[in-house]
């Protein structure tokens, strides 16, 4: 028989200890150390008689029609375009994002357009946070009352699997958030580690058994990680960051785990009256109010997915005032803005040393990859001199510590996108350029192979210092 044993379990990280202490040593958080009760013991499950047991039933790799699975398509299309081709029949999907982001209004957005008559899909929306009147004046304001969407109230895992485990299942379940479900074999309070995994681990299962599409609202921390245990990313099939600044109205819904489809694929929104609005052309929205001839400013060829991006990167170097200069990144690692400072310094001899940088992604956009480090470069060498980089002219380009430019993924897919906006000029890493690609024949293509190429631009100015 099966005693309590009561832990400590971290609320940041899924750690266990036996005795309370001030800071986990996993993840070096401090009092986020919470008592819970558990069962010691095997499972019950497990101490069955051998005899109940069921053998495993093995069946090849290929089905017998050897067809895909079907998806079920939202017709939003950057929702789906982030699925990777839409929902699967099946799978789990966990949805994270800052507080007031945008997460329950996207979802409804969604629930409501899949339960529309021409694409026939049943969809529950259940709601832990908030009361099934307040979910309906959501829907009046976005102008979706009419939708034939199911809605409920409830935390109760065990009634929530009874009505997901029935004959009259929907195909699409939305659970906001997990973090406020409970399974009452557990003492412990809803949003503790116990209960996070719990309660994701029964809902899976009755999805994967029913062929339920199951979406999941996922609080996060201060940080911007998923709240609860680090295991749940790796129950669900799919996680999903909503990012974004709420000074600005685009948002941004990226996958960053995807067994279904490309991971870093992201979806490009705009908050407006009327919920989030799909955005099909960022590039040209986030380009929108770039002035010309303003120094310190450089447009970045990306690549997000399959999907390429053109971001300004904005850059200030100013006069410090104190001692130790200071180092402000938005939108961008503090770490590789920090290392591209070293490299101008040290290979360039550029000094930095008297001044405060501050670099900003415009648009609230972030970027992930390390292929931006030219374009950083090059914003910051003119706002040190004063002189603009042309007007129609984009970068792109990682740089290593010897000051090397190294050559990227796709740049043909970069090139072809900044000639669709109309640029007509592009810093790129020194190697071979697809010839037979029309943007590589239009585009003047001005090689870069050490970081010292770029200083060029920028050498008439006098403001520039050399070691």
């Amino acid at each position: 028989m099966s005693k309590n044993a009561s832990l400590f379990a971290c609320q940041n990280c899924g750690a266990t200890y036996p005795k309370w202490t001030g800071k986990c040593e996993a993840c070096g958080a401090w009092n986020t150390l919470v008592e819970e009760t558990t069962a010691s013991g095997p499972p019950k499950s497990l101490q069955s008689r051998k005899s109940k047991t069921n053998p495993l039933t093995f069946v090849p790799l290929k089905g017998d029609g050897g067809e895909r699975i079907p998806r079920r398509l939202s017709g939003i299309s950057e929702f789906d375009r982030t699925l990777g081709g839409g929902l699967v029949p099946g799978s789990a999907t966990l949805v994270g994002g800052d507080p007031g982001i945008g997460k329950s209004t996207l979802l409804l957005q969604i629930a409501c357009r899949l339960s529309q008559e021409k694409k026939g899909h049943r969809v529950a929306y259940i709601s832990g946070e908030e009361a099934v009147d307040q979910v309906r004046l959501r829907a009046a304001r976005l102008g979706l009352e009419d939708a034939a969407g199911s809605l409920a109230n409830e935390t109760s895992v065990r009634d929530i699997v009874t009505a997901l485990d029935s004959r009259d299942a929907p195909d699409i379940a939305v659970i906001d958030s997990i973090q406020t479900m409970y399974v009452d074999t557990l003492d412990s309070a809803p949003g503790t580690v116990t209960q996070v995994r719990s309660s994701a681990q029964e809902l899976i299962r009755v999805a994967k058994k029913r062929n339920i599409s199951l979406i999941l609202v996922g609080h996060v921390t201060k940080d911007g990680a998923l709240a609860g245990p680090r295991v749940l990313e790796h129950m669900v099939d799919t996680v999903l960051y909503l990012e974004g600044d709420r000074g600005h109205q685009f948002r941004v819904l990226r996958s960053v785990k995807n067994r279904f489809g490309p991971t870093d694929e992201i979806g490009v929104f705009e908050m407006t009256e009327k919920g989030l609005q799909e955005v099909h052309n960022p590039s040209a929205l986030f380009l929108t109010d770039r002035r010309e001839d303003m120094s310190g400013a450089a447009v970045f060829a990306g690549l997000e997915g399959t999907r390429p991006v053109l971001v300004e990167i904005q850059a200030l170097v100013a006069p410090t005032a104190y001692g130790t200069p200071r180092r402000a990144v938005i939108g961008w690692d503090a770490g590789r803005l920090a290392m591209v400072l070293a490299v101008l310094e040290a290979r360039c001899g550029i000094v930095f040393g008297n001044n405060d940088v501050y670099l900003n992604v415009a648009g609230g956009f972030r970027i992930m990859e390390p292929a931006a480090d030219l374009a950083v470069a090059a914003a910051l060498l003119s706002s040190l001199t004063g002189t603009p980089v042309p007007a129609s002219c984009v970068a792109f380009g990682e740089i290593g510590l010897s000051g090397e430019v190294r050559r990227i993924s796709q740049p043909e897919v970069r090139l072809k996108e900044a000639l669709k906006l109309g640029f007509t000029h592009a810093l790129v890493p020194n190697g071979k350029t697809p010839s037979q690609n029309a943007s590589a024949a239009i585009l003047k293509t001005t090689p870069i192979r050490q970081l010292s190429d770029l200083i060029p631009l920028f050498e008439a100015v006098p403001t520039v210092k050399r070691a």
